[in-house]
């Protein structure tokens, strides 16, 4: 018997240690999160040329010539950041930098790379307008606005409402977040790290799912169980799947930051920053928020009396 009491006790005490540590987590969260918004307020993100319109020239040079000894006399020559981008074929470059001021000339290309080779060709110089750059935040915003509403629908059909605000508090925290990151660092935001936001709302929203499917099934199985102990008891189950998925993937994604060079550093560091951030959310803010709001087993045994009763009739 003494046993048996001294076991409950030690469960009862990592119940709680697991509680302190998930409202801990997600008060930190919380207040990276209005330091993001501060970031983001104050400083702006540092919009890149897709949005902001700029030129894009394209020149195919000698296929030993490397990144590194361009984009040296491109910022020399131009005073500002070129994008160098390879362009697919052996020798074939894309280069992407800001519209001149106005009464300035684009410069010359082929004088400005004439110390790497003399064989220079250009293939094509274009220039993409501000308004083109305002099109596409503006769409690009109202792509995210699109997805957000969509996961609304979907969380508010999967999940009871309680359950479901966890879930998409995690998604706002994790956009607010990387996107802080890169407004306090002033790292280019483009489409590419457009695409890095939407791809981590997939994962962040995959993961809470995971661990909300299991909250819900504690809750119909176990409706004596309190609340803190069902969060914990879900977390627990699905730890070594989240943490494997996204372990897995930032493997992947460290890989790409090392060896993919400048063009997807931005992707890069969105995807890590966003990973482990939704990792931490999905565990502690998605479990934490429906837990303050009072959720409890008879929430779904109501959802669930309805259900027998539809099909009853």
């Amino acid at each position: 018997m003494m046993m048996t009491i001294n076991i409950n006790n030690s469960n009862k005490n990592n119940s709680n240690n697991h509680s302190k540590l998930r409202y801990i987590s997600s008060a930190i969260s919380v207040i990276f999160m209005l330091v993001a918004i501060v970031f983001i307020s104050v400083n702006g993100l540092n919009w890149g040329l897709d949005f902001t319109g700029g030129v894009i020239t394209e020149v195919q040079l000698d296929p030993s010539i490397t990144m590194s000894e361009i984009s040296p006399l491109l910022q020399s020559a131009l005073n500002q950041h070129v994008s160098v981008i390879e362009g697919g074929d052996v020798g074939r470059w894309i280069l992407r930098y800001a519209e001149p001021a106005a009464g300035m000339n684009i410069p010359d290309i082929t004088q400005v790379l004439a110390p790497l080779a003399t064989n220079i060709q250009v293939l094509n110089t274009s220039i993409v307008g501000s308004q083109i750059g305002q099109e596409l935040a503006e769409q690009g915003g109202l792509a995210l606005l699109v997805s957000m509403l969509c996961i609304m629908a979907y969380l508010s059909y999967r999940f009871e409402w309680r359950l479901a605000s966890g879930a998409l508090f995690a998604l706002v925290h994790d956009v607010l977040f990387v996107l802080g990151v890169f407004a306090a660092l002033q790292l280019e935001f483009n489409l590419t790290v457009f695409a890095a936001i939407l791809a981590i709302i997939g994962y962040s929203l995959n993961d809470s799912i995971i661990i909300g499917d299991r909250i819900r099934e504690l809750l119909i199985l176990k409706p004596t169980l309190a609340i803190a102990d069902v969060n914990n008891q879900a977390i627990s189950a699905t730890i070594s799947r989240t943490l494997v998925t996204s372990g897995t993937t930032l493997m992947t994604v460290s890989a790409l930051w090392l060896l993919g060079g400048g063009p997807l550093a931005g992707f890069s560091i969105a995807m890590f920053v966003g990973l482990i951030v939704g990792t931490w959310s999905s565990i502690a803010v998605a479990t934490t928020l429906p837990e303050l709001w009072g959720l409890n087993a008879s929430h779904y045994q109501v959802v669930e009396l309805e259900e027998d009763l539809t099909v009853g009739k």
